[in-house]
């Protein structure tokens, strides 16, 4: 494990561990939640988000079937960087590059038959956070990408997200499988409340910003989507800015970013806390 300092902020890096961000404390306050055993406070999705139906797609006229990487899930999900140990390209105090390489036809962790490389920056600031992802494809031909973070903040009973957003996506069977205008009931402009009506729902048409208790989050203009999933009864939710729908591998638009051999990918999203709790 790796640890971050500046000031009043306190990160621990887990390379070996999906290149994950195991806590995060500003003083005494816990930025995301203090995870369980074996739990995780944010991890990198990369080459796709969230799930692919079944594990399953076809691309370029060929039929894949890259299986199932999580225990009790029907889908793929949230990619295999998650599932891999990254290297630690250089660390300092307050600094951490990783890499992680994917060479086709390895099955660790979940298929994915495109080879890529990925590298991640973890920066503390004064102003916060910043995590920086990029990913390169390759393979000898055209190849599909996406990126993403998944973050779990701690729950109280009165907290809030506001965001702005033009579309959501309904799901069937935990997949997304149309899309429509924001209901009325989940409509985050002007503050929702974690506690209403549970949402595990892809939002489009996002601008970057979004705003949670105590914290500000903003992200490069790759991150036009955002996951929002707030369980009942839980004692977290998940705010994530992602590059693409669920499942968009198997719609023609949105889709994932597709990339020409050595192409990148790549965005930034700031965190910047409120001083309150130092």
């Amino acid at each position: 494990m790796i640890t971050l300092i500046r000031d009043a902020d306190r990160v621990i890096v887990t390379p070996e561990r999906g290149g994950s961000i195991v806590t995060w404390h500003r003083g005494i306050r816990p930025i995301l939640r203090d995870p369980q055993p074996n739990g995780l406070g944010c991890f990198p999705m990369v080459p796709y988000c969230n799930r692919i139906a079944h594990g399953r797609f076809m691309f370029m006229g060929q039929s894949f079937d890259i299986g199932l990487n999580a225990a009790g899930s029907p889908h793929a999900i949230h990619g295999i960087g998650w599932q891999r140990p990254w290297h630690v390209e250089s660390a300092t105090k307050d600094q951490v590059t990783l890499s992680l390489t994917h060479a086709s036809g390895d099955n660790n962790g979940g298929a994915w038959p495109f080879p890529f490389t990925a590298r991640m920056t973890y920066q503390l600031s004064d102003q916060g956070l910043t995590i920086t992802i990029e990913a390169t494809n390759r393979h000898g031909s055209d190849a599909p990408m996406g990126i993403g973070i998944h973050p779990w903040f701690p729950r109280e009973a009165v907290d809030a997200i506001t965001f702005e957003a033009n579309g959501v996506w309904l799901n069937q069977d935990s997949v997304a499988h149309s899309h429509t205008q924001v209901p009325a009931a989940w409509e985050h402009r002007a503050g929702r409340a974690v506690s209403r009506e549970p949402l595990d729902n892809c939002f489009t048409g996002w601008p970057g910003l979004a705003r949670l208790p105590g914290l500000r989050m903003t992200a490069s203009a790759i991150f036009d989507h955002l996951q929002v999933y707030t369980p009942a009864n839980a004692e977290f939710f998940c705010v994530e800015p992602v590059s693409h729908a669920p499942n968009g591998i198997n719609r023609h638009a949105p889709g994932m970013t597709i990339l020409k051999p050595g192409e990148s990918v790549m965005g930034s999203i700031d965190f910047t806390p409120s001083r309150r709790g130092l």
